[in-house]
């Protein structure tokens, strides 16, 4: 395995999660008896640039030709997604002549946002399934993976960019080297590129393995973002930290020598360094905390199991998958998880078999603990699950480290949610 970035051959480990299944390959009743591939899920480090990444044994074309997630099933997403085009718009000077593209575009989940406020725009989303899901939206979709040749026939159709946005996405190119051409490619000279992804940083600090799994290829701090971005002849002058994700960098870049970076970037940089994430030294703490997190969140399962209290899941997500193979929970010790999005109701967790309904099936059953998966929407998620509280039911979140929400939780993000309308 050489570097995808600098092509160093020095990769050392820094935490081998097994072998389970792509993080999206729910499976219906019908597979169930069917051989499932697994692949290594195995966490390498550069010594040279510091890029963290893993080995790239699955395409994009096998993940994203038909996704299973749509961006637009989460509240707060949604909301995320509006004020950022609010304030490019404003931030941007964006109108009418202005024209701005998406990549990995998804539901439309940002462009309607656009749209609606009559900015000209494209989204470039390669899953068939969810692109048609925008384009119902009234957001004009393209169904392609973004290349050099693409970004080129774009340009030439509607000229270039002047705001490019590409929302986590940056972590599942294997090509590192070529997505980054193209995404310069789309841009004008004088435009901005708007990158967000899951920050290393928390990654390692908090022990956040849940997060790495097969279609990201790539974990990013702000120097080795800066690098990747570099071989394009992109520089970033912004950063931003923002809580999404259990922690992401909002990377703000532009052609080389338009413009200075903002003190924030600087302070991205020492936050890193005080972390020792620019020394091979810092990132090899991930394995003992991961470790951590496994024993704190198996030894509550099984201590349920024995009291005999009935424990199930909310919600499915990909980084769920990778939680559930590492810590080896299956049906026995959650019986069943829920999640809003149809697409994968009466289909199974992939590696462990877990069933998943809708959502009211919780109310319905009335379970003991709900354990819950996407951990990094704790506060929506939360206020949307009040009733299994204020009934007595125990609301789990096994990360950063294993904890339980209260009524008085609930109650307070509801009345924030009131107050933020």
């Amino acid at each position: 395995m050489h570097c995808r970035l600098c092509d160093s051959d020095r990769l050392i480990s820094v935490l081998d999660l097994g072998a389970t299944p792509p993080c999206e390959k729910f499976l219906t009743a019908e597979e169930l008896d069917l051989p499932e591939p697994t692949y290594p899920l195995h966490l390498r480090l550069c010594e040279s640039c510091l890029l963290l990444q893993i080995p790239a044994l699955i395409t994009p074309d096998e993940t994203f030709t038909e996704y299973a997630y749509f961006s637009s099933f989460s509240d707060s997403w949604v909301r995320h997604a509006k004020l950022f085009v609010d304030q490019a718009i404003d931030q941007l000077c964006l109108n009418g002549n202005s024209f701005v593209v998406e990549v990995a575009s998804n539901d439309g989940y940002l462009l309607q946002h656009a749209v609606a406020a009559g900015i000209p725009c494209l989204g470039i989303e390669p899953s068939v399934n969810v692109g048609a899901a925008a384009r119902e939206k009234g957001v004009p979709t393209r169904t392609a993976f973004l290349d050099e040749s693409l970004a080129a026939a774009v340009r030439a159709e509607h000229g270039p960019a002047n705001l490019v946005v590409a929302n986590n996405v940056y972590a599942h190119i294997p090509d590192l080297l070529g997505f980054t051409r193209s995404l310069r490619g789309l841009l004008a000279d004088d435009g901005w590129l708007s990158i967000e992804v899951h920050h290393a940083l928390n990654l390692v600090t908090l022990g956040q393995f849940d997060t790495i799994y097969h279609e990201h290829f790539q974990y990013y701090t702000v120097l080795s973002a800066q690098r990747a971005l570099a071989t394009a002849g992109l520089t970033v002058v912004d950063v931003e930290l923002l809580e999404t994700h259990g922690g992401s960098l909002r990377l703000w870049a532009r052609p080389d020598a338009v413009a200075e970076p903002s003190p924030r970037v600087a302070e991205a940089l020492r936050l890193e360094q005080e972390a020792g994430l620019h020394e091979v030294a810092g990132y090899l703490e991930l394995r003992p905390r991961a470790e951590l997190v496994r024993q704190e969140l198996l030894r509550f399962l099984l201590d349920a199991k024995a009291s005999g209290r009935r424990v199930v899941g909310y919600g499915a997500p990909g980084k769920g998958n990778t939680l559930l193979n590492y810590c080896g929970i299956r049906p026995d010790l959650l019986e069943y998880t829920v999640d809003r999005n149809p697409y994968k109701h009466g289909r199974f967790t992939p590696g462990t078999r877990i069933p998943i309904h809708e959502p009211e099936r919780i109310d319905a059953d009335r379970p003991d603990v709900v354990l819950v998966l996407p951990w990094n929407l704790e506060k929506e998620i939360t206020a949307q699950l009040r009733p299994v509280i204020a009934r007595g039911g125990d609301l789990v979140y096994p990360l950063p480290h294993l904890h339980h929400a209260t009524p008085d939780d609930a109650a307070a993000l509801i009345s924030e949610g009131r107050q933020g309308q």
